[in-house]
């Protein structure tokens, strides 16, 4: 098993490299599956020109103070701010941004939802907006509906972007790799998908906690072209009445809407998604 890449799927970087070798690529504006399944980018928007400074991030700073402070507002009604303005309140001792918006913010998601549809804004305005989004640290109360859904099978998201911890870099994702969220009976898929060739996928289950999402494989489907899908148990005893916690795999979600999600994962990276749609 290869290294994690922002908590994603293991095998990617084995599987990116046997795609590259069939010149496989992922597009958001129409991927094709295998067994007659295909998904649709649903992002649109302008693109926003941002700062070139590289995202900082410290997971286990992130995930302390989600996980640890109880203090966190995790309600309030989001609010337009203008840029320099004081919205703090008298009332209580909250952050600015966990329930306001700026003007910064918005034109970083917009910029995304640009680079989801595209894939053609610059890779240093993407890292900019990915800064920007997971530093304003936004209201979570709704992500997992949003993320989820409200009934199963759940929402399906695929992966578009990644940003590589402290290095600065980050690239658009080559290949279909698509996660499935089921709010309603908290669950995860993870899938890497190479058209005829066959497809990848990994189940379990998640827990919830503010805005963290932890959560265990339980189980590994392979397919190769007509054979399959063979499956591979992966659940330890150890592991198979307890809940998710932060040792295990997990994200922190700093944006969720209906088009784009952004999270970080255990590893330190940081990830765009675009939600997407099964057409059978």
């Amino acid at each position: 098993m290869t290294t994690l890449i922002v908590g994603f799927c293991p095998c990617v970087s084995m599987t990116a490299r046997l795609a590259n070798s069939f010149n496989i690529q992922c597009k958001s504006s129409l991927v094709a599956l295998p067994i007659k399944k295909k998904r649709t980018c649903w992002s649109s928007l302008q693109a926003q020109e941002q700062s070139q400074a590289p995202i900082n991030v410290s997971v286990d700073e992130e995930r302390d103070e989600y996980e640890h402070n109880a203090q966190q507002p995790e309600n309030g009604t989001l609010k337009y701010v203008k840029d320099g303005e004081d919205a703090t309140s008298t009332s209580q001792n909250s952050e600015l941004t966990a329930t306001t918006m700026t003007k910064e913010v918005m034109n970083s998601i917009k910029l995304l939802k640009n680079a989801a549809k595209t894939r053609k804004v610059a890779t240093l305005e993407v890292l900019s907006a990915l800064r920007v989004v997971r530093n304003a640290k936004l209201n979570a109360q709704n992500f997992l509906h949003t993320l989820g859904g409200d009934e199963s099978p759940g929402r399906t998201w695929m992966l578009i972007f990644t940003a590589q911890g402290r290095s600065g870099k980050g690239f658009y994702f080559p290949i279909t790799a698509v996660q499935r969220f089921d709010a309603s009976a908290m669950r995860i898929e993870n899938g890497i998908y190479l058209g005829p060739i066959g497809c990848l996928t990994f189940e379990g289950r998640f827990s919830w906690k503010k805005r963290i999402l932890a959560f265990i494989f339980e189980s590994l489907n392979l397919k190769f072209g007509p054979l399959g899908p063979i499956k591979i148990n992966l659940a330890k005893e150890e592991d198979k009445n307890r809940i998710p916690v932060t040792k295990d795999p997990f994200f922190i979600w700093f944006y969720v809407d209906e088009e784009i999600a952004v999270a970080q994962g255990r590893g330190g990276g940081t990830a765009l998604w675009c939600r997407c749609t099964r057409v059978t």
